[in-house]
């Protein structure tokens, strides 16, 4: 790209989000993707599905590395076809390492930033900015070829972040973070997240995709099955059962009068300890009952005290295995 054309600011709308419109895409007679539509909103999202679901597509056809067969691809306003534009919006951190021989991490991100237009003062600045935001300063000046695969997951990263983007798109993100390193890379997606940006992410870890998602993609076999807030995409089940865990201080009393509720359709006792009922988990074909019902209980006896209330299921891998089956599992 040349310069003239890295230094004009691409006009596009700051809410608009990334909208595929019916797209999809094949290798030959293998498909990838298949009549996608949907709208990402700003803020954390993230793809969910096991290998061969579509979620990488779905990310190399955002950041326009490939195609659609059919459909179009829009985003922050700008299509996807429209490579210059699209690339001054979208940083892209893949899951796979391709390094300069002989750069260090300060050469790689600089030579990049140098290739995408900026001037030798400016590309070292942003370098550094980068580098400190994934905090590798102190292995900023050290060659690659040394780097572990968390430095090299993180340098990626600093890459991907150097020439400020709004949509930073994450492939498995997380592979190869020690726990500490982990956590302060989840911290930085939630305040990207919170800046207005768009960050979309694939994770193997659910947990993590739970607690760092605003919304989340749920795919299977190259379709979308399920989008949204998990919560949303779980109330919308109502056909398939909820767990509830119930915390309290009398969990036997508590099994005997919610086993009488015809909507019940198992209650288990949860142990603190061998022998020691510290709660009960529950199935119910309908929540909402379960929860009127546990009220009139709790008030009809003084002496039982319920703790805490909550979904036991409510979660990525839960909703995925529900919707897809458990024989398929939620992997990655």
């Amino acid at each position: 790209m040349s310069t003239a054309t890295a230094a004009v600011s691409p006009t596009v709308s700051a809410s608009a989000g990334i909208v595929f419109d019916n797209v999809c895409k094949f290798y030959g007679e293998v498909l990838g993707v298949n009549r996608v539509n949907l709208t990402i909103p700003k803020g954390i999202t993230s793809l969910v599905g096991p290998n061969g679901s579509g979620k990488t597509t779905l990310m190399n056809l955002m950041t326009g590395l490939i195609r659609p067969s059919r459909g179009r691809i829009t985003v922050r306003g700008i299509p996807t076809d429209d490579p210059e534009r699209l690339f001054a919006q979208v940083g892209y951190c893949t899951q796979f390492d391709s390094f300069p021989r002989g750069m260090t991490g300060r050469e790689f991100i600089t030579a990049y930033l140098r290739l995408f237009g900026r001037g030798a003062d400016e590309a070292a600045r942003l370098a550094q900015s980068a580098i400190d935001r994934v905090k590798l300063g102190e292995a900023a000046d050290r060659r690659l070829a040394g780097y572990s695969k968390g430095m090299r997951q993180r340098i990626r990263l600093a890459q991907s972040l150097s020439h400020d983007p709004n949509v930073i798109i994450l492939d498995e993100p997380l592979n190869g973070l020690d726990p500490l390193v982990r956590a302060e890379s989840i911290a930085l997606f939630q305040s990207l997240g919170a800046e207005g940006r768009h960050v979309i992410l694939s994770s193997h870890v659910l947990h993590e995709v739970d607690a760092i998602s605003d919304q989340v993609i749920m795919l299977s076999h190259g379709y979308v099955v399920a989008e949204g807030k998990i919560q949303e995409v779980r109330g919308e089940m109502r056909e398939h059962p909820v767990l509830i865990r119930v915390g309290c201080n009398q969990p036997r009393r508590l099994a005997i009068e919610v086993l009488r509720q015809p909507q019940l359709l198992r209650a288990e006792l949860i142990e603190s300890a061998p022998g020691v009922a510290s709660g009960l988990l529950v199935m119910t074909r309908d929540a909402d009952a379960f929860y009127l019902d546990l009220n009139r209980i709790v008030a009809s006896i003084p002496e039982l005290e319920v703790t805490s209330v909550a979904p036991a299921d409510d979660d990525a891998g839960s909703v995925y295995d529900y919707l897809v089956g458990r024989g398929q599992g939620a992997q990655s």
